[in-house]
């Protein structure tokens, strides 16, 4: 019997009684950013692993999507299970054609693997560069990786921090898939969203074939949730960056909820509120319906978009 371990002290559960959005999702809506931690007992975390989270699996997650209104989701690799894909295609495989998945795979992966992972319903894998949640990210493992995957048709998913792009931006530009960035790269919110930080973001954008996620405003908020004049509008500083971003990349943009929400130390969002910010980044009825159904349906659905 497996031993169970306790979860890292301080670690704070998802919401567990999200509201109603009031904004309606369109029909077809894509979480593209949502995870499956565990549970535990069934799929055990691994022994590399950061942080040990509360149980989170795909039974609660597609409760979530239920609730919101979302059809389909992107169940992307967490760092708590390591190369361990089995919970990701676990919940993929539930889920039917609804799911699609990102997985973490080794330099060493065997084109076997590779296969089995793409009839399971993955199209893409995840390179992690935020240093406290991996120990070393050696770009001649993540080349070789990039390569085996390259004609399976698939994307790498990157995750990394603002300040770090002048340092990973020429490997980046090198890999031969396209690209799909977590969480608008995580800009700092306190600095102008015109300064030349986020600019140079942008020019990577535009000048690569990326696409980028508008998630996660919780974790980039200073702001945080408080809601404004009393109405749904929250992580208000956030706003300036996903509307540039959807406004200049509106054929290459996605969106999530990143349920359940790993390593958040301050607090948890309600999932409700999270839809509710998308119309304050997409304003208009057209620019929603690209970021919610057309684009991640052209990455993921290529055969039904």
């Amino acid at each position: 019997m497996h031993l169970l371990s306790p979860r890292t002290p301080g670690w704070l559960d998802w919401y567990r009684d999200p509201s109603v959005p009031s904004f309606r999702l369109p029909a077809g809506t894509v979480d593209t950013h949502c995870h499956v931690f565990g549970p535990q007992a069934e799929f055990p975390f691994a022994p590399e692993r950061k942080y040990t989270p509360c149980d989170g699996g795909k039974k609660q997650l597609f409760a979530l999507r239920d609730h919101l209104g979302v059809s389909r989701n992107v169940v992307v690799q967490a760092t708590c299970h390591g190369a361990d894909n089995r919970a990701m295609v676990d919940a993929v495989r539930a889920a039917g054609d609804r799911a699609r998945g990102v997985a973490t795979v080794r330099p060493d992966v065997a084109e076997a693997e590779l296969r089995e992972l793409h009839d399971a319903g993955v199209r893409g894998v995840r390179f992690n560069f935020v240093r406290r949640l991996v120990d070393t990210s050696p770009e001649d493992d993540l080349r070789a990786i990039a390569g085996k995957i390259a004609p399976l048709g698939w994307h790498i998913v990157l995750y990394f921090e603002s300040v770090d792009l002048p340092e990973l931006e020429g490997f980046f530009s090198s890999l031969p898939t396209p690209l799909v960035v977590d969480h608008m790269g995580r800009p700092d919110v306190t600095r102008p969203v015109d300064g030349p930080e986020f600019s140079r973001f942008l020019r990577f954008v535009d000048t690569n074939d990326v696409w980028v996620k508008v998630t996660c405003p919780e974790r980039l908020s200073v702001t945080g949730p408080a809601a404004l004049d009393g109405q749904r509008h929250a992580y208000t500083d956030v706003v300036p960056f996903g509307r540039r971003v959807v406004g200049e990349f509106g054929d290459r943009v996605l969106w999530g909820t990143d349920w359940p929400h790993p390593n958040l130390t301050d607090h948890m969002p309600d999932d409700g509120l999270l839809v509710d910010h998308i119309p304050h980044i997409a304003p208009d009825e057209e620019q929603r319906r690209r970021l919610l159904v057309d684009n991640p349906m052209r990455l993921y659905w290529p055969d039904e978009a």
